[in-house]
């Protein structure tokens, strides 16, 4: 039940295609990759303070 296979994939990337739009795609996915970075980045412990910046410089 838990599986998806390449027709519901297909018909998911559709349905994305038709609530988005092609222009919005690629700002969505970058989104969405900054946010499982920040989680991974949460996960590990490897948070910085925004106010102190980056250290190395």
């Amino acid at each position: 039940m838990g599986k998806l296979g390449p027709t519901e994939i297909i018909l998911i990337l559709a349905i994305v295609l038709l609530l988005f739009g092609g222009k919005k795609i690629p700002e969505l996915m970058r989104g969405m990759g900054k946010g499982v970075k920040s989680f991974k980045d949460g996960m590990k412990g490897e948070e910085e303070d925004p106010k102190q910046g980056n250290s190395a410089n």
